[in-house]
């Protein structure tokens, strides 16, 4: 399907898959080689997101990975006003894609610093869908269910909840490594074409995450094939956005997926 994104005015087109990098501003993040902990660093991630041909700058600030204690609500603040900030600054130009959860960090990446995005890794709560419809941005909604009847029976009364409060732009993300068995996170995999039921853009977020680690016996570091592998089985599937580490890969993966389906 086609589909396009209202970016402050501008027309975002996914009728092309796209390709989302990972600035996380925090060191903590399951995959080491991704925290971005100067100024220096977070500029240099910018700009090689945007060459290697990412179009979507996602800046996170408070790690989600299992088991982690998230940080203050003021820390995440801080550590997102700075990185957004040299962000900005690197690519004024970049689609940026704040990675948060809470409303009030939310409304301050997006009226403060300009995020164009909000990219909420929980399943989304009231307090967040008012603020999202109020900021009028688009929004990206995951599931922690563990299958697929469940996913898309949260996701349709959760798209209602929003449609009602005025939500325009609706992103789903079926949450791959969260909530999820190994089994089930593969099963998910295997069904995802029929998320597409919902007429809405999907994100795919598998890049070098458990899911491929403890199946190939292996390490974070060690998983970018088996990254590689599952994210052109997502496109394949229907994904409209690629969130990745790894960002001249999956870029590849895209190039050679539009010239198999012509």
């Amino acid at each position: 399907m086609d589909y396009t994104l209202n970016i402050r005015g501008r027309l975002l087109d996914l009728s092309e898959p796209l390709v989302m990098g990972i600035l996380n501003a925090t060191p903590d993040s399951f995959f080491a080689s991704s925290r971005q902990l100067t100024e220096a660093d977070i500029a240099r991630r910018a700009n090689q997101i945007i060459a290697e041909g990412g179009r979507i700058i996602d800046v996170g600030a408070c790690s989600t990975r299992p088991g982690s204690e998230p940080v203050s609500e003021a820390d995440e603040a801080d550590r997102l006003r700075r990185a957004l900030t040299v962000v900005r600054r690197e690519q004024p130009d970049a689609v940026v894609s704040v990675d948060t959860f809470r409303p009030d960090v939310a409304r301050m990446a997006v009226e403060e610093l300009g995020a164009d995005i909000v990219n909420d890794v929980s399943e989304g709560s009231e307090a967040m869908f008012r603020m999202v419809s109020r900021l009028r941005v688009p929004y990206v909604m995951m599931s922690v269910q563990p299958d697929l009847r469940q996913t898309l029976l949260a996701f349709a009364r959760k798209v209602q909840q929003l449609r009602s409060m005025g939500q325009k732009d609706i992103i789903l993300d079926p949450g791959f490594g969260f909530g999820k068995s190994l089994q089930e996170n593969y099963r998910l995999m295997a069904e995802m074409e029929r998320l597409e039921v919902m007429g809405l853009p999907l994100l795919v977020g598998v890049s070098r995450k458990s899911m491929i680690y403890k199946l190939l016996n292996s390490t974070p570091d060690d998983c970018l094939n088996g990254t590689t592998v599952l994210n052109t089985i997502a496109l394949m599937k229907g994904a409209s956005i690629l969130r990745v580490h790894d960002v001249a890969p999956a870029c590849e993966a895209v190039r050679i997926w539009r010239k198999v389906e012509g």
